[in-house]
């Protein structure tokens, strides 16, 4: 036998014979006979598979986190990759996390209320502070209407299932109307705007940045905003069975979004330059949206499910729902 083969032959002898390498290779023996039989393997080899957070995002805090790539560098160690989604709102956002496409996204107050009752398996897993000034119903500048009473009778645009759905028919309570007054049209924001911009609607119910962006370039006025009407917060949400198995990706994607917060509130203009960049509008535009937010995010709370069974409830009054859901549904699995 040549010298250099019996060395190996030595050295992997001597390696077999290690208790530390014995271990290691009845252990993969048994794993190998255990897969071969059908067997469960224990947790930590699925602990070990690639992990992937799928993210839906709208115009917003998470375009910026993207940018970045700071999700992407805190995931890395614990052995987890990012795909980004992109949408145009809420609704969508939900109809893939209901078709398993997405994992965690952002959200206004009124489309988890339609999903849910749709039996989407969503839960809720972080919130925004409220943010009242950044949804509004727009009219011309030179339309006649100038309360929102006059809103009787009218063709409002709006995204169906959208925060100003909701927003929508609160304003409308609150002035003394009621739903059945006025006439949704259902309309995505850019056909919406094409649509208020030709005169085909009288109004639109519309939000951040495309609220901002029509005051600027199609000389809108704002009718009324949601101060005094509802809170807007904006919601984060997954599904429950991710939330139970991956929280730990959840928790980093919600710090994160804390850390946009606090640049936004500290920084607003080196905030609104970087967004205006990234979202492709005017930095004039983005100087007014960054304004008109408050910031901060925080975790579920069961006051913050009782807003939801709120507007839950007023849309299952409305007939907007098919049947009364529970918020305690959506609550996160770790929300005591």
């Amino acid at each position: 036998m040549p010298h250099d083969q019996a060395q190996r032959n030595k050295a992997i002898q001597t390696a077999v014979r290690s208790p530390r390498r014995r271990r290691l290779i009845a252990g993969a023996v048994t794993l190998g006979a255990a897969a071969a039989a059908g067997a469960s393997l224990p947790a930590w080899v699925h602990a070990a598979a690639p992990r992937q957070l799928r993210v839906g995002y709208q115009k917003g805090a998470l375009s910026l986190i993207r940018a970045h790539g700071v999700l992407e560098q805190r995931l890395a160690p614990l052995g987890a990759t990012v795909k980004w989604v992109e949408f145009s709102a809420g609704p969508v956002q939900l109809e893939a996390l209901g078709a398993g496409s997405i994992d965690f996204g952002d959200v206004g107050e009124a489309p988890p209320i339609f999903a849910q009752a749709a039996g989407t398996p969503l839960v809720y897993v972080g919130a925004t502070v409220p943010r009242p000034y950044v949804e509004a119903v727009l009219v011309k500048d030179d339309s006649e209407l100038q309360r929102p009473q006059q809103l009787k009778g009218k063709r409002i645009a709006l995204n169906k299932g959208s925060n100003v759905h909701y927003f929508l028919v609160k304003l409308l309570e609150k002035h003394g109307l009621k739903y059945g007054d006025v006439t949704p049209v259902w309309l995505a924001p850019a056909d919406a705007r094409a649509a208020f911009e030709r005169g085909a609607v009288d109004a639109w119910a519309i939000w951040e940045p495309y609220l901002a962006a029509a005051q600027q370039g199609l000389k809108a006025r704002i009718l009324a905003d949601a101060d005094g009407v509802v809170k807007n917060r904006a919601y984060y949400f997954s599904t429950r069975d991710y939330a139970r198995d991956h929280a730990d990706l959840l928790r980093i994607a919600l710090e994160e979004l804390g850390k946009i917060d606090a640049w936004a509130q500290a920084r607003p203009d080196e905030y609104a330059s970087e967004l205006a960049g990234i979202l492709g509008l005017p930095r004039s535009v983005l100087d007014v949206v960054v304004r008109r937010y408050h910031y901060g995010t925080l975790p579920i709370t069961r006051a913050i499910l009782d807003e939801q069974q709120q507007i839950a409830d007023t849309f299952l009054d409305l007939r907007l729902i098919p049947r009364k859901i529970s918020l305690l549904e959506a609550a996160p699995p770790w929300l005591a």
